[in-house]
């Protein structure tokens, strides 16, 4: 049952990672409405070691899936910004961008 929990509480980790990231330096996570949502969710959904139900593993899933959804926002959002943001691009900037290098002009 141990080895529950600690998957429980690292799903719950990474959810609150991924939260820390959509929020602004300055605002704490703790005490957030999200935060509470979220602490309440998990506690309300607790198994116990007397009490093992098919409605806990689809809680854990859904949690999981939850973590990914927001890891792969924030992943995204990454990448959009990365390549798409930056409005025109020189060849050259265009080239580097994907790896490649231009040949350099022949010297007269």
């Amino acid at each position: 049952m141990a080895a529950s929990s600690n998957k429980v509480a690292s799903t719950l980790r990474g959810i609150l990672r991924e939260l820390r990231h959509l929020h602004p330096d300055e605002t704490k996570l703790q005490g957030s409405a999200s935060a509470n949502f979220l602490l309440n969710q998990f506690r309300r959904h607790e198994v116990t070691e007397k009490q093992h139900c098919k409605a806990n593993e689809e809680m854990n899933h859904l949690a999981n899936s939850f973590e990914a959804y927001l890891r792969g926002q924030r992943l995204w959002g990454n990448v959009h910004e990365e390549y798409h943001t930056k409005g025109e691009r020189s060849v050259e900037e265009t080239a580097r961008l994907v790896g490649f290098r231009l040949p350099h002009e022949p010297k007269k």
